[in-house]
């Protein structure tokens, strides 16, 4: 019994045995310090998107994500839940710490989602409203009027 174990230890074990795999597909988490926050305020739901500096998405969250139904998506207190949540993600696991924040929309949800930036513990920079405002508009339909 004794020469069996010591063959066994003597025997070479396989290179494939010793070598740790790789997970193939997985990438790294990246440190993103300052970012943007994207606030799409509408009457009917409210979507934050938090981003790198170039846009590249790092978290969302929105009303709807975070269980909020029917009317109550549009309200303030929907638009705070959901900016919480999504900071809260780009905080853990980016490093977020301060960012640029651009609001759209004319939402109820604006004010709040604003707020609750600060109240999760990163530091605003400037504040942008980038609201499409219509101008002249499209033809109308029908002749040319002389």
């Amino acid at each position: 019994m004794a020469e069996e174990i010591e063959k066994n230890l003597d025997a070479p074990v396989a290179e494939e045995q010793v070598t740790k795999t790789k997970v193939k597909g997985k990438k790294g988490k990246r440190v993103v310090t300052s970012g943007q926050v994207h606030i799409q305020a509408t009457f009917n739901n409210t979507i934050i998107t938090i981003t790198d500096k170039s846009g590249g998405a790092l978290a969302a969250s929105s009303a709807g994500a975070n269980g909020f139904r029917g009317s109550k998506k549009g309200t303030a207190y929907a638009a705070q839940i959901a900016a919480e949540k999504a900071l809260e993600v780009a905080k853990r696991e980016h490093g977020l710490n301060s960012v640029d924040v651009y609001v759209s929309g004319i939402g109820l949800g604006r004010d709040s989602a604003i707020r609750a930036v600060s109240s999760v513990g990163i530091k605003i920079d400037s504040i942008t409203d980038v609201t499409p405002i219509a101008h002249g508009g499209v033809r109308p339909k029908g002749e040319r009027k002389p």
